[in-house]
């Protein structure tokens, strides 16, 4: 495991982690999704660091593109299948090494993510085979500050609050 202070991106997946999951449809059929304003700070926080942002998702959606937008995470790969291949191709890109990155994550599907970087944590209410996977466990659920959990515990490694 990479201790803390050595990351250098932290990649999301976005429901279960930004959200809390629940998918919510519009009579037209589009979804809705609720964000943290905390996760967003500490994003932006995060940033402000030095450590890069991510995200990779499953899903493909007009609400994370705006969010991401809004939060200046110009790293935003959706209606992705493949998730340790679209993190080489991220890695690739930036010049970063898999060691140095850290992901939060809550399902099965990101299983091959976790097992692909250096730091695997999950949101408090993840998949019980995604709790045994990661090195670091937030207390709050997903969609309820997890994330900004995680990027206060990544900043703290560095001595920054």
């Amino acid at each position: 495991m990479t201790p803390a202070s050595e990351i250098a991106l932290l990649v999301l997946d976005v429901d279960g982690v930004l959200t809390d999951g629940r998918l919510w449809f519009g009579e037209g059929g589009e979804a809705f999704k609720a964000f943290d304003v905390r996760d967003g700070h500490g994003i932006k926080c995060l940033a402000a660091a030095g450590v890069g942002v991510a995200v990779i998702s499953g899903r493909d959606s007009a609400a994370v593109s705006a969010r991401m937008r809004e939060l200046g995470v110009a790293d935003v790969a959706q209606g992705v299948a493949d998730k340790p291949r679209a993190l080489a191709e991220l890695l690739g890109r930036r010049g970063i090494e898999a060691r140095r990155v850290a992901c939060l994550v809550d399902d099965t599907p990101d299983l091959g993510l976790m097992a692909a970087v250096g730091l695997p944590a999950a949101v408090a209410d993840a998949h019980p085979e995604v709790l045994a996977a990661a090195k670091h466990v937030t207390r709050a659920a997903g969609g309820r500050g997890a994330v900004r959990e995680f990027c206060d515990f990544l900043l703290a490694a560095r001595g920054r609050r």
